[in-house]
């Protein structure tokens, strides 16, 4: 039996692991927090779960608040496992000295902020020290699994391809947005959110997510671990603000002025806000181009959108949205030859993962071939959460991490943590 603590809840990612209950997991949920509105509004999405008509679960929430709340953690230990999902720019402190105290830590992203804290990350992620990951819920969504599995299938696929004009062969790009409804409700953000020596730049955030996608379903398996050193040639990284006038940062935090945290980044039409970025790489000689850019509301109709395209020597495997399809998330292979002989080892696909994927089917569009998803099969970000936590929970059953997971988690952080710093030295275009 696992018992969780949560480390001074600053996101709403903290509340969604709990959005389930697990056999292995106590009902008792310790919480260690400073006091104030982040901890009212984590308390209020956990009741929503425990009171919700529809499988409603039973957790007994136990709080202590006061600054020591990290002293107060380890000094109780009433669980073993800590969740963090908040402020970023002490995480990865948080995260090793949490784990130099005996836990185990499910955390959110991005744990490192500046290239200054990587000691702590290399430290963390020692083979001794209990296994820390990081909340990669991209993984469990259904068009990224169909990639990943097509990717394996050299009929489909064939091998990596690497074209001689120098364009990536995987180009991954996210568009997200900073109002949005989340659980039904209005996210609100608190006004740290926008404090980029807080939350972070866009350049170590939700670009984590990309970069792991894109390493995860290039090289999976044991022996696939990535030494940033040895692998990894970062070529160009860049960022760019977003524009936040104050009706739009006061409907977002329900804060009607910018604090003083942010000043330096707030101009006459309001706050320029460094979420956007762009990093082009290779990783073991694959070249890679990611690219996330966020918006200030979503489209009528819309949501977080994702494109990716990642180039075969027999086909190109797509991931797109478009408006004109309600926006839902599609999955296209395009042959570059044989396109018979390549929906033939599609369908023969579908077939043998039946079991895994019931109801996928398949139809032509144009040159492409488009993998028809029933919606039984697709799951909600908010419900990836708990797949995380539940996978975490599977391997420390086990007893040992994948050989991989450690160093290629290091290898992670370290090239956005570089690619910050360089495009930190960079001048940019804000019309980009």
């Amino acid at each position: 039996m696992h018992t969780i603590l949560i480390l001074n809840p600053g996101h709403f990612h903290a509340a969604l692991v709990l959005r389930e209950s697990h056999p292995v997991l106590s009902q008792d949920i310790y919480v260690y927090s400073e006091q104030g509105p982040d901890l009212g509004r984590f308390l209020d999405l956990v009741d929503s779960f425990i009171n919700r008509k529809s499988s409603p679960v039973d957790w007994r929430i136990h709080v202590y608040t006061g600054s020591d709340y990290l002293e107060k953690l380890i000094e109780e230990k009433k669980g073993d496992i800590v969740v963090i999902a908040g402020k970023n720019h002490k995480k990865i402190e948080h995260i090793e000295r949490l784990n130099r105290a005996g836990f185990s830590v499910l955390a959110d992203k991005p744990w490192v902020v500046t290239a200054e804290t990587l000691p702590l990350l290399q430290a963390a992620m020692e083979d001794e020290r209990p296994l820390s990951i990081d909340i990669m819920t991209e993984r469990f969504e259904i068009t990224t699994m169909l990639q990943k599995d097509f990717l394996a299938e050299e009929e489909v696929f064939g091998m990596a391809r690497v074209d001689e004009d120098g364009s990536p062969t995987v180009f991954k790009e996210s568009i997200h947005h900073l109002y949005k409804i989340v659980n039904d409700q209005p996210l609100v953000r608190p006004p740290w959110h926008f404090d980029i020596n807080v939350q972070g730049e866009g350049i170590v955030d939700v670009t984590t997510h990309l970069v792991d996608m894109t390493h995860w379903m290039m090289f999976p398996g044991a022996g696939a671990a990535i030494d940033f050193e040895q692998d990894i040639e970062l070529l160009h990284a860049r960022r760019w603000p977003t524009l936040v006038p104050l009706d739009k940062f006061s409907k977002i935090t329900q804060l009607d002025h910018f604090p003083d945290s942010i000043q330096n980044d707030v101009k006459d039409d309001g706050l320029h806000y460094f979420c956007n970025s762009e990093l082009i790489y290779r990783v073991k000689e694959i070249p890679v181009h990611i690219r996330v850019i966020w918006n200030l509301e979503i489209p009528e109709g819309g949501g977080d959108m994702h494109a990716s395209i990642i180039k075969g020597t027999r086909s190109d495997l797509m991931i797109r949205q478009l408006p004109e399809c309600g926006f839902k998330v599609e999955v296209l292979i395009v042959p570059r030859k044989n396109p018979a002989q390549v929906q033939a080892a599609v369908q023969r696909c579908l077939e043998r993962w039946s079991h895994k994927y019931p109801g996928l089917s398949l139809n032509r569009e144009e040159d492409k071939i488009l993998i028809d998803i029933p919606d039984e099969l697709r799951t909600t970000h908010e419900e990836h959460f708990c797949k995380v936590r539940d996978m975490y929970l599977d391997t420390l059953a086990q007893g040992a991490c994948p050989p991989e997971t450690r160093a290629c988690l290091v290898s992670k952080y370290t090239l956005l943590a570089e690619a910050r710093k360089q495009a930190l030295a960079s001048p940019f275009d804000p019309l980009k």
